[in-house]
């Protein structure tokens, strides 16, 4: 069984921030991988999303081609091909709504009241150029109001283990979530924490506060994978249904 996290602010939607437990993949991209470009064997991620599909409730299960950018795309239509975009939206029932992560902050978003859900994959460059609010604007446009909207953020790195240099703190351009590095050159910089700023003026916003890097036996991280030389890299999927 495809294991998750739920939180409670997203009460009343099938959704969950997937670990990498559960699936068919083997090896480096054991076992829940649901990477579409990852590398793993096609069949096995088939699989494994088929599994996180009908943990949402067994209605599509939409994916995006993550460029980390900003553009959030509407799902309630079925595409042909996989958009170029970083979240997505639907109010339509049976649609579930899936992004991929691997140390990058996932962000799923609920209006209990107009049941408009949204998903948004958000790395520092998407955060800084705004993913999160423009998968806000567009859970607006399909009735959702900024007010009574949810978002929690799910597992990503965390700030003790997210090193960076000088130039990543000065693109973000807001020192209050830096704290020193191990030489005057890096810094440790806390996206959780900036994504929830950045979600500032929401009716709630919740952070899961678990560190991908930090914890292999649950969580594929690309930055465990840099420091241990490259090789495979899988990655697991949050995903919320309408």
């Amino acid at each position: 069984m495809a294991e998750s996290l739920t939180h409670p602010a997203l009460a009343g939607f099938r959704h969950g921030f997937f670990t990498r437990r559960g699936g068919v993949s083997a090896g480096a991209y054991a076992s829940l991988n649901a990477g579409l470009r990852s590398g793993d064997d096609p069949a096995a991620v088939e699989e494994n999303r088929r599994r996180i599909a009908a943990a949402l409730g067994g209605g599509a299960l939409r994916a995006l081609r993550q460029v980390h950018g900003a553009h959030a795309v509407d799902a309630t239509a079925a595409w042909e091909e996989l958009p170029e975009a970083d979240a997505m939206a639907t109010g339509a029932p049976g649609i579930a709504l899936g992004v991929v992560t691997a140390d990058c902050a996932p962000v799923l978003f609920a209006d209990a009241h107009a049941r408009v859900v949204g998903a948004a994959h958000a790395g520092w460059r998407g955060a800084v150029a705004g993913v999160l609010e423009a998968t806000v604007a567009l859970m607006e446009s399909l009735g959702a109001a900024r007010g009574r909207i949810a978002a929690v953020i799910g597992p990503c790195i965390a700030q003790a283990s997210y090193e960076v240099t000088g130039e990543l703190r000065e693109a973000v351009g807001d020192g209050r979530f830096f704290a020193p590095g191990r030489d005057a050159a890096h810094w440790q910089f806390d996206l959780p924490a900036y994504c929830a700023h950045r979600l500032s003026g929401l009716g709630a916003v919740h952070v899961l506060g678990l560190d991908t890097l930090a914890d292999e036996a649950r969580f594929f991280s690309h930055r465990r994978r840099t420091l241990a030389g490259g090789g495979a890299l899988g990655h697991q999927l949050s995903g919320i249904a309408a």
